[in-house]
């Protein structure tokens, strides 16, 4: 992922005013763009090739495609096959979500068979071949244009070794690593390695003036300040543009970004991913794909309340207490599946062979029909389609206290499927290490979220839950 670089104004005099400045890599921009963008090329070359005439109708489409596969998901360091594989795997699910759309709204009807396909067919080869292109070119591309900047690294530790990797690593952001200032002697600096160490911190400032360094890291603990400020006096006859790296980015972040407020720039360390617009495209895919689910379920909702009604004594809805967006409690909605309807303060996970599980129970569950009602849910915005599972009030009181990070999990709505579910974690968790493998997926969702990975995930439970020996 690429992170805006953030240049603040070095003068103290200056400190209640510090402007911020985004600056987006030539790889960043392409990386984000180049999917859309070939994606709706695509569409248009297909249209000429039938000899289709173009209707509003392909304005909608396009505009569609290019929502769905906004950001990019493919990175120029990407292995050849691994940029290939996210080219076929992108180009099923933006096929199949827009087939799945057009036959049900009728929309479908508009386009030609002829084109529908032959745009589908070609898209992930024209994917492909763009990326590759854009490997191959943009390296040379910031060579010519004189975009290639030279960068030090002011300490060495883990993020200063994170950061030197990176810039060795990924030719395609145009930095090229000279090597390292510190104080203490090689012997010390376990993070060196094959590195050069190019002198002290005190004659970086001459170093960077006399060889034009471009860029500095300051990848300095936070609790050396006033060595900071002194280091910072000491730049200001060089014309390096200087990066600060605080030692919190070496913590666990939850959507870290750098933003201003009022002019005073601040580090978000944990904040939600459906900030601004996410936050809006997210409900809108909830919604709209909400109300589709639902239009073509509904006789399956009647026969499995019918079967519930049937089965055994009791209510055909379970309404269990969760903890929600912010960790506020809601109402979730299930089909019962269960000769008891426990939502106490302790409440007891289901087991295999559960004699509390009735027979038309155990099947709903296995099928995950049970878990149907909760796209109402999703309608009342109590939950999300895709996000982490709710728990239960009492296991999330038992949980928070025994492990690290878990109540990040509720910075967005829980979901009716997750993450954690399509990479095995479903079902009972029986010891405090499948609670945290489950959580580690949870908050791994919560890092790299983008609509293409909801419906990745959506396609993915359609495989795994139906046949998955997890559900009891």
């Amino acid at each position: 992922m690429n992170t805006p670089d953030k240049t603040p104004s070095l003068g103290r005099q200056n400190a209640q005013r510090i402007p911020l400045s985004n600056v987006v890599t030539l790889a960043g921009a392409v990386e984000t763009l180049l999917d859309p963008l070939v994606i709706v090329a695509g569409l248009l070359v297909s249209s000429f090739a039938v000899d289709a005439t173009l209707s509003p109708g392909y304005e909608v489409l396009a505009l569609i495609a290019f929502s769905l596969s906004f950001p990019g998901n493919a990175r120029l360091k990407d292995s050849a096959l691994t940029i290939f594989g996210k080219a076929l795997s992108n180009t099923l699910l933006l096929a199949g979500f827009l087939l799945l759309f057009g036959y049900a709204s009728g929309y479908l009807e508009y386009f030609p068979e002829e084109l529908v396909l032959a745009w589908f067919v070609s898209m992930p080869f024209a994917l492909f071949g763009c990326h590759m292109l854009a490997r191959w070119m943009i390296p040379g591309v910031l060579k010519l244009c004189g975009a290639e900047s030279t960068a030090v690294i002011c300490g060495v530790n883990d993020i200063g070794d994170h950061l030197a990797k990176l810039f060795i690593k990924d030719r395609h952001l145009g930095i090229r690593f000279l090597g390292y200032f510190d104080d203490r002697k090689r012997e010390r600096l376990i993070q060196l390695g094959n590195n050069p160490l190019l002198g002290t911190i005190t004659n970086m400032a001459e170093y960077v003036k006399n060889r034009n360094i471009d860029r500095i890291y300051l990848a300095l603990p936070m609790a050396t300040q006033p060595r900071i400020l002194a280091l910072l006096d000491g730049l200001k006859d060089t014309t390096a543009s200087v990066y600060f790296v605080p030692d919190i980015f070496v913590t666990d972040m939850i959507q870290g970004r750098s933003e201003s407020v009022g002019g005073i720039p601040v580090v978000a360390v944990c904040d939600t991913p459906f900030a601004g617009f996410s936050g809006i495209v997210k409900r809108a895919e909830d919604i709209v794909i909400s109300a589709l689910i639902l239009a073509l379920i509904s006789p399956i909702l009647l026969a499995v309340a019918l079967g519930v009604k049937l089965s055994s004594p009791g209510p055909v809805i379970f309404r269990q207490r969760r903890y929600g967006l912010d960790g506020k409690e809601i109402l979730v909605y299930k089909f019962r599946s269960m000769t008891v309807t426990e939502d106490g303060t302790k409440v007891t996970q289901a087991t295999r062979d559960d004699k509390r599980i009735t027979p038309f129970g155990a099947f709903i569950r296995r099928t995950s029909l049970d878990e149907l009602p909760q796209f109402i849910n999703v309608i009342q915005g109590r939950m999300s389609i895709v996000g982490p599972r709710p728990h239960a009030v009492a296991h999330n009181e038992l949980y928070r206290s025994l492990i690290k990070g878990y109540m990040v999990r509720h910075k967005v709505r829980p979901g009716i499927t997750g993450w954690a579910q399509v990479n095995g974690y479903r079902g009972e968790t029986d010891t405090v290490e499948k609670m945290e493998m489950r959580i580690n997926y949870d908050l791994e969702y919560l890092r790299n979220w983008s609509l293409l990975m909801d419906l990745k995930i959506i396609a993915r439970t359609v495989l795994v839950f139906v046949n998955d020996k997890a559900a009891y």
